[in-house]
């Protein structure tokens, strides 16, 4: 047979033209991201809309004000109104610190524990213990915590006080250490503590299995693996994790209004009976607010999600600069 009798197949076309399954995907994928920009946008500027006339009036003392009242005349119309969120903003900010610095040494060890420690069968029913935890509603939280931790959290804000009270934040002037910023600290903490127990360990989970076993070839011992290769390799995740349970701590509503007394004044101490924070003020005063109150609170509204915001860029910025995958 020579060669002229074999038929030679036409030459592959090489493109790189997508599928159209691959172009269905993409587009469903583009829109679902360009949806939730499209959300926020306009929750941002549903905010400033209503929040804005309060804005202009307060300007930039609304922010570091701490007064909320508000003078109407026996026709109800409205005589004097001052409103401030620094008392809430503080509140916000103290109440999340302590709820992540409780929380983040909590979570790493257990996602440590999970992945490198427990045997399958107690590690399967501890992932589905965690995940449980995480889908829990704020308010069974905050009755818990009212109910049953309130009087343990007490006893420990009178070690805490007797002991470390040379430090400004653990020392209390008046005794009064029921519905403090840190039993508000320790009930978020529970309850942010499955979240970045999760990421941690999905994190904990990718480290790269050779440098694993090149640690155990020459000779180190579980915990000196884990220190060499696991953290290491996690720090960005496990940030990228404290940082959305801070966030989920700084937008807590209920569960802080249930432990914490909401009082308009800047409180550092941590042990002190007295704070808020910006969620729970939302809740106190929304359902008999008038009108302008109302324009008010969205403007505190608007102030949160900024503040979520510009903590979600700082977790972004750390996550990128704190990247590295071990030694």
């Amino acid at each position: 047979m020579s060669t002229l009798d074999l038929e030679i197949p036409a030459p592959r076309v090489i493109t790189t033209e997508p599928r159209q399954s691959d172009k269905v995907f993409r587009g469903v994928v583009t829109a679902g991201g360009i949806s939730s920009l499209l959300l926020l946008g306009l929750i941002t500027i549903f905010l400033s809309y209503r929040g804005f006339e309060v804005l202009q009036k307060e300007g930039f003392g609304f922010i570091t004000n701490s007064d909320w009242s508000i003078s109407t005349d026996e026709a109800g119309n409205i005589v004097e109104s001052h409103f401030g969120l620094a008392a809430m903003l503080v509140g916000t900010i103290l109440c999340s610190l302590i709820a992540v610095t409780i929380a983040l040494p909590v979570s790493i060890y257990s996602a440590l524990f999970l992945n490198f420690y427990a045997p399958n069968w107690l590690k399967k029913i501890l992932v589905t213990v965690i995940d449980l935890m995480a889908a829990f509603p704020s308010i069974l939280f905050g009755i818990w915590g009212f109910l049953v931790l309130m009087p343990s959290v007490e006893y420990w804000a009178k070690l805490l006080h007797k002991y470390l009270g040379f430090i400004p934040v653990f020392d209390v002037q008046v005794a009064v250490f029921t519905r403090s910023p840190f039993v508000a600290g320790v009930v978020l903490a529970i309850m942010i503590i499955p979240i970045i127990t999760s990421v941690s360990r999905e994190i904990f989970s990718q480290a790269p299995l050779d440098r694993i076993q090149a640690a155990y070839a020459l000779g180190a011992t579980r915990w000196a693996m884990i220190k060499a290769v696991v953290i290491p390799h996690g720090r960005s995740g496990v940030i990228g994790g404290a940082m959305l349970g801070l966030g989920r701590a700084m937008g807590e509503t209920v569960a802080v209004f249930t432990v914490l007394n909401i009082v308009f004044q800047i409180n550092w101490q941590m042990l002190l009976g007295a704070g808020g924070n910006v969620a729970s003020l939302i809740i106190l005063k929304f359902g008999d607010a008038s009108p302008y109150e109302i324009k008010a609170l969205m403007a505190a509204g608007l102030i949160l999600f900024l503040l979520t915001l510009i903590v979600n860029g700082i977790a972004n910025l750390i996550v990128k600069t704190t990247g590295k995958s071990g030694r």
